[in-house]
């Protein structure tokens, strides 16, 4: 797949099954280290319309944009859509590049994120999608299993996704940027454009739905 500027020159992003290996969960504070930002002289080449400088912004951010996106999306919608969402996010970063404060509270790559975790949480919405149970039903934990620890691992494993697709898109996205990105609180809430205290609430509420379906399986 192929992402245009405005210039309308390519910059190849990298498939959406290449970005499971940046799409575990990141420590709390580590982002940073995970995903270091462009060089200062690139991003104002890159805001001045520089090619060359805006294909080494795609490839320093093509990962976590994609790994977000596909988190955010999974279970509801193929990977066409992914990487759709993704060139979106891109193309609409080069359209407002001119105007990012390099010397605003926000990072380039959480500034990035937004758009993308933006562009996500506005395509859930758009498809209209029905929040599904997080419990799981009886028949999801077959007595083998139990006795296969492999087997129980996979089980939790399908019970998490389910659970973490269940939620709205505002919490999802809360969750999947501290969870799986571990993005600082501050940071979260720059991107959702909420405060500190609602960033809590929602991971609180997320991690509690987590729970409860992790509960009903083991009560099943």
């Amino acid at each position: 797949m192929e992402s245009r500027d405005d210039e309308g020159t390519p910059a190849k992003l990298a498939r959406v099954t290449d970005s499971v290996s940046v799409a575990a969960p990141i420590q709390p504070g580590r982002a940073k280290d995970r995903f270091p930002e462009l060089d200062e002289v690139t991003v104002v080449s890159a805001q001045r319309g520089s090619m060359r400088a805006r294909r080494a912004l795609v490839e320093r951010y093509q990962r976590p944009v994609l790994a977000l996106v596909s988190r955010m999306l999974r279970g509801h919608g193929d990977s066409a859509l992914i990487e759709d969402v993704a060139q979106e996010t891109f193309l609409r970063v080069f359209r407002a590049l001119p105007g990012f404060d390099r010397a605003g509270p926000a990072r380039l790559s959480t500034w990035i994120l937004s758009i993308a975790c933006h562009r996500a949480i506005d395509e859930l919405r758009r498809r209209r999608l029905d929040v599904c149970p997080l419990e799981a039903g009886p028949g999801d934990v077959a007595a083998n299993d139990r006795a296969d620890e492999n087997a129980e691992r996979r089980m939790l494993a399908r019970v998490i996704e389910r659970a973490i697709e269940g939620l709205a898109p505002e919490y999802k996205a809360t969750f999947v940027l501290r969870e799986v990105h571990g993005l600082e609180y501050a940071e979260i809430a720059v991107i959702l454009d909420i405060d500190l205290g609602t960033v809590k609430s929602r991971l609180n509420r997320a991690r509690t739905r987590l729970r409860d379906a992790l509960s009903e399986v083991y009560r099943a």
